[in-house]
């Protein structure tokens, strides 16, 4: 994806709100970045920033996101209602599942909160940044980072957790099949019963041996369900039933 290709990509695109105005850069150091100077100055709503290679990407928790040429590297700008931030996880992690599903045929699953998995290992992350002064939003930006032809064994930091989808795949179909997936799903809140029952019913995570950690602490137990809010309930080996809103989970076993 070398040329600016916004009008390449918004041809044939069928949305109502998500890529009404694309911005394409042909390299930048991070499209959160680069979305949240666009948000600050007004953007429109569904404004999403693509870029041809991230050389500062990021992840949750800070952490390093490789997005060298070829990788889809996209930001989101919206500016929904404040009782819809809990949901665009949901929205965006289905997203990516029908997405993938629909380009490649590939089985795809979500491992809770935000991970996309193909055959036990991580394809997609999703990064969400809200900025909410009172009860106002006054912006979100949704990041999400696809592999597509990288060389996970040129990469041993992540050479046991990720895959990548294959380098022939049409990458300009799959980013609008992206954009249109998360456009339908996102005009469905503040409804979430059926976000919530597709998010669900696509989580690898229920039923599993977890471990799950925020800050410095740490839990084990069965994964046993999750909340309309997203909340992950995890029963420890005594019994109790702790529930998790936010932080990191490993699967066990």
């Amino acid at each position: 994806m070398g040329e600016d290709l916004s009008a390449t990509i918004r041809q044939g695109l069928k949305t109502d709100v998500v890529g009404r105005r694309i911005i394409y850069l042909p390299s930048v150091t991070s499209t959160m970045d680069a979305a949240r100077e666009q948000a600050l100055k007004g953007a429109a709503e569904g404004t999403a920033v693509i870029a041809g290679e991230q050389t500062e990407g990021r992840g949750r928790l800070k952490r390093k996101w490789l997005a060298p040429t070829g990788n889809i590297a996209l930001s989101i700008i919206l500016y929904p209602n404040i009782a819809s931030l809990p949901y665009l996880i949901m929205v965006a992690s289905l997203a990516v599942v029908k997405a993938i599903k629909s380009v490649t045929g590939v089985d795809v699953q979500i491992k809770w909160p935000n991970d996309i998995l193909i055959g036990g290992k991580k394809v997609s992350g999703i990064l969400i940044e809200n900025e909410v002064r009172g009860n106002k939003v006054v912006y979100s930006i949704v990041g999400i980072g696809i592999n597509v032809g990288l060389s996970i064994s040129k990469h041993k930091e992540i050479a046991d957790i990720a895959t990548s989808l294959d380098d022939d795949i049409d990458r300009i179909k799959l980013i609008r099949s992206l954009l249109q997936e998360f456009d339908k799903l996102y005009q469905q809140l503040p409804d979430v019963k059926t976000i919530y029952k597709s998010w669900r019913d696509n989580l690898v995570t229920l039923g599993k041996q977890v471990k799950a950690t925020w800050g410095k602490q740490a839990i084990e137990g069965i994964a046993e369900d999750v909340d309309k809010d997203g909340a992950l309930s995890i029963r420890e080996k005594d019994g109790e039933i702790i529930k998790v809103v936010a932080g990191d989970v490993t699967l066990r076993g």
